[in-house]
């Protein structure tokens, strides 16, 4: 099975921000959605990954700063401080098999699937729980 196959059966909807977008909105909108990650979109092209995990850290860098003088209002953090600028990418011709070994490699749980330059989607390490299940009830 192919990572395109996943893509097939999965939301097509991609939420996606800009560096410059303010991290707490970030966080609202991934809360509310209930999404466990954005992708970041510069010109069009892909500028990295926000997920909790980048989140997580740069609000307990900011605390460990606190301790040792003043630092700017967390509701200032810049979407481009936490994100990961270089995250795991994918081909829709990945075989699934590759791609759960390399999301384990990376720690990755949400990878921006690439045709090229162009962002195609996004798969999380559910999506390819949940297809490897399928595939196997099937």
């Amino acid at each position: 099975m192919q990572v395109r196959e996943v893509l097939r059966v999965k939301s097509g909807t991609i939420f996606s921000v800009s560096p410059e977008a303010k991290l707490s909105e970030c966080v609202i909108t991934m809360s509310d959605r209930d999404i466990g990650s954005v992708v970041v979109m510069d010109g069009g092209k892909l500028a990295g990954m926000l997920t909790f995990r980048e989140v997580i850290t740069v609000l307990a860098r900011r605390q460990k700063e606190r301790r040792t003088g003043p630092t700017p209002p967390i509701a200032d953090i810049k979407v481009s401080e936490a994100m990961d600028s270089k995250p795991f990418v994918s081909s829709p011709g990945m075989e699934l098999d590759e791609l759960r070994s390399k999301m384990l490699e990376h720690h990755a749980r949400y990878v921006p699937i690439l045709d090229g330059e162009t962002l195609v989607g996004i798969i999380s390490f559910h999506d390819v729980a949940k297809a490897v299940l399928e595939e196997r009830n099937f």
